[in-house]
């Protein structure tokens, strides 16, 4: 707020020119004075602001690395249990497996023996039916031989 007037004995003493000059010396002195007042505040205020973030980052930093270090043991132990539930998994699934196999072998084995088995019936049967295939053959030619004598005697009889 600028001083606006001077009074009146002030004023005779140094005359209107003297009392112009000293307001304006004083507006000017006030203004300088608060400029300065501003520009410490600032400043101060900009130091103790700069202050203030440095101690949040800093106790952010130190919570971020309390979560980084939580995080990182959890995951460690999430690694852990998830390694021991996969040998569990590859234990079963052994074993499972292992059950399996021994199950096709035994199946494959049992299949064997009843191929085996019928193999032997058909081969038998294949036997029987060529011995019966013969006899047939060899009494079709006995026919055939008697047939052809009968037709030979016939002949050179007359």
């Amino acid at each position: 707020m600028p001083i606006v007037t001077v009074e009146k004995p002030l004023k005779t003493v140094l005359g209107d020119d003297g009392a112009d000059s000293l307001i304006r010396l004083l507006n000017q002195v006030k203004q300088d004075q608060k400029e300065d007042i501003l520009l410490f505040v600032e400043e101060k205020f900009e130091r103790r602001l700069s202050l203030e973030i440095s101690k949040v980052n800093e106790r952010l930093s130190e919570g971020i690395s309390r979560v980084n270090e939580r995080l990182s043991e959890e995951i460690s132990k999430v690694n852990e249990r998830l390694s021991e539930e996969i040998s569990r998994v590859n234990e079963r699934l052994s074993s499972e497996i292992s059950k399996v196999n021994e199950r096709i072998t035994s199946e494959v084995a049992e299949l064997s023996k009843q191929m085996n088995e019928n193999d032997n019936k058909l081969l038998v049967q294949i036997h029987k039916s060529q011995a019966n295939l013969i006899k047939w053959m060899f009494i079709f030619w006995v026919g055939q031989i008697g047939a052809i004598m009968a037709i030979l005697f016939a002949f050179f009889n007359k």
